[in-house]
């Protein structure tokens, strides 16, 4: 039996998703947040089903690294694959979280009369049929299809080959609840087949997809980027600069760096340059530098001060640092390593951040009131913070729930991409007969002309 092409297989796909955009546009919150939480149940319920495909899927990969004599790598992979019940207990943890957010859809971000007594509002509206193309574990795989459908958007997701298995149980039970719960059938497509052209034709699918969304490292985000014919609406890219200030709490700075590096090192929002006064160079990063060589296993790569100040402590017996590249100052790393670099002061800081961006986070650790208003003033970056963890950069850090992505976008919206911002806005407005004037009609015979019978 010949399969179908792939690009008829996806555009069959497209055209029959565009049919239900009305439909899953239109749901009531109450609706949604039903089958939400039926989700959730369901996701518990089948945990058994879910790890057993799971472990099929890791067992798919060990056959695929046989003769590889490199057995880290297939640790790596492994660990990468393989997925927990902690991990499906998380699953319905956010299913719930994003039931219990406000829905957005027909909110009011803005109200106003005009002087003719014309009512304008600013309501919020789904974008339409999103696509996501992620690498990401399958959390973020039940965090996408809910995130789309609470903001009445239809979702097509086409997720990594190594879970194949695991999103098809995954995928069932989630349809099967929500359907249940009166979701119209096809509110999201699970995307099955794992050829690379499925996701080429989505990213070329601007005639279908109103926005998409890459999850996933620099490769998978350079081509979403390079080839989309429609917005695409976060992909976790830009860098993340941290910098030292002269007047500074050191131990609150050290630990901010720390977590920032080290609480999760590959997180989009992870620290990739540190920038220290070199007035408190030595003070500040002796210590600190040998804590993430040695007890956090984070890579650090040193400009020419970093490496001469540190340079007495590989002598010493401790883990020496690197040289830092040019190429070191334009890398979001997403793994454990850290390029640092020290300055003249906040003007050099700010000079590097500018010239190396896309910026996802700025952050300034300062005692100085004057240097943290400046800082927040003239750094372009998705979010800029002052005394706190880049990791904090994120839907949950600031309150906003789930997010589906970061952003570091000119046209949208910057920062953590949730449920508002998978929503746009439309104007409606409420009028009882204002015209824009000068009206063509002459006011004398206005009556007489609208009486008038044709």
């Amino acid at each position: 039996m010949l399969e179908v092409p792939v690009k008829i297989y996806v555009d069959k796909i497209l055209k029959e998703i565009r049919k239900v955009v009305s439909a899953v546009a239109l749901l009531p919150g109450p609706v949604k947040d039903k089958a939400l939480r039926a989700m959730a149940e369901r996701i518990e319920a089948d945990a058994e089903a879910i790890l057993a495909a799971n472990n099929q899927d890791v067992d798919a990969l060990g056959k695929s690294f046989d003769g590889e004599s490199n057995k880290d790598r297939l640790k790596a992979a492994v660990a990468r694959v393989r997925i927990q019940a902690d991990d499906i207990k998380e699953m319905a943890e956010r299913l719930r979280t994003i039931a219990d957010s406000a829905d957005p859809v027909g909110a009011v971000t803005g109200r106003w009369e005009r002087p003719d007594g014309l009512q304008v509002s600013r309501v919020r509206a789904p974008i339409g049929v999103i696509g996501v193309i992620s690498e990401r574990k399958p959390l973020v795989t039940v965090e996408s299809i809910a995130l789309c459908l609470k903001a009445g958007n239809p979702c097509i997701f086409r997720g990594a080959p190594e879970w194949v298995l695991t999103h098809q149980v995954i995928g069932k039970a989630l349809r099967e609840a929500a359907e249940q719960q009166e979701v119209p059938a096809g509110a999201w497509v699970l995307i099955e087949r794992q050829e690379k052209e499925v996701a080429v034709e989505l990213i070329r699918a601007g005639k279908h997809l109103d926005a998409i969304i890459p999850r996933g490292g620099p490769g998978l985000r350079k081509a979403v980027l390079d080839g989309a014919r429609m917005p695409v609406l976060c992909h976790d890219g830009g860098l993340n600069h941290l910098y030292v200030d002269t007047d500074t709490d050191i131990p609150m700075a050290q630990n901010m760096v720390i977590n920032s590096k080290a609480q999760l090192a590959g997180a989009p929002n992870a620290l990739d340059t540190l920038l220290v006064q070199q007035v408190v160079g030595r003070q500040f990063l002796a210590a600190l530098i040998n804590r993430l060589l040695d007890e956090f296993k984070i890579e650090v790569r040193g400009c020419p001060k970093t490496i001469a100040l540190m340079g007495q402590m590989a002598m010493s017996g401790h883990t020496s640092i690197k040289p830092a590249t040019e190429e070191d100052w334009t890398t979001q790393f997403e793994r454990p390593l850290l390029a640092v670099k020290m300055v003249t002061g906040l003007d050099e800081a700010l000079q590097h951040i500018a010239q190396h961006g896309p910026v996802l986070t700025a952050v300034i650790a300062t005692t100085n009131y004057a240097s943290a208003m400046r800082f927040t003033r003239e750094v372009d970056a998705a979010s800029v913070m002052v005394n706190a963890s880049s990791r904090l950069n994120a839907g949950d850090g600031f309150g906003l729930g789930v997010d589906i992505g970061l952003s570091t976008s000119r046209v949208h919206a910057k920062g953590p991409i949730g449920l508002d911002q998978l929503t746009c806005e439309k104007y409606v407005t409420f009028g009882s007969g204002q015209l824009r004037l000068p009206h063509p009609v002459p006011e004398a015979y206005f009556d007489a002309i609208m009486l008038k019978r044709p």
